[in-house]
């Protein structure tokens, strides 16, 4: 990722939300999303280049489709040595065409050539899609549970791990 791709990865991530949270957050707060409102925090992490923080995109006949951010593990302000997976979103329009499986694979795989041990992750508990799709990529549920609330509406986290072998 270069940080030319911003404004094209936060469409991506505001229409990722809009498209897999509808029903399990409220639809005014969804609506309200707006891409321009995320392109700046979005440089603004990317100009910042946090050690071991990872964005990679994917592209498509040269159109950015897809971002993932990976890197180490927040336990609160702390980084720990394991890996998470921050984010990955896949413009709903390229959805189950293998790009979310490649960025996976690819954030995966740097996590593993870093020497982490495990890779976690959180979903919201109702994404039934997200979770079959890290199910299907090894994950799996540690029993972790996080609350989380948007608008006054509780839509709680569930942690994934996927052992990685390394040290």
């Amino acid at each position: 990722m270069v940080l030319a791709d911003c404004p094209r990865v936060a469409e991506i991530r505001v229409r990722g939300w809009q498209t897999a949270y509808k029903g399990m957050m409220p639809q005014a707060y969804l609506d309200g999303l707006d891409p321009a409102d995320d392109v700046g925090r979005l440089r603004a992490r990317f100009e910042q280049a946090v050690e071991g923080v990872v964005n990679l995109v994917a592209e498509w006949d040269g159109v950015v489709v897809g971002w993932a951010c990976h890197g180490p593990y927040r336990e609160g302000e702390v980084r720990t040595a394991e890996a998470e997976l921050y984010a990955i979103y896949v413009d709903p329009d390229r959805l189950a065409r293998g790009v979310g499986r490649a960025l996976l694979r690819e954030s995966v795989a740097r996590c593993t050539t870093a020497g982490h041990g495990r890779m976690l992750l959180w979903v919201l508990q109702e994404n039934t899609n997200a979770r079959r799709f890290y199910e299907k990529a090894g994950f799996a549920p540690d029993g972790t549970e996080e609350p989380f609330e948007v608008e006054g509406t509780e839509v709680p986290e569930v942690r994934y791990a996927l052992e990685l072998g390394g040290s």
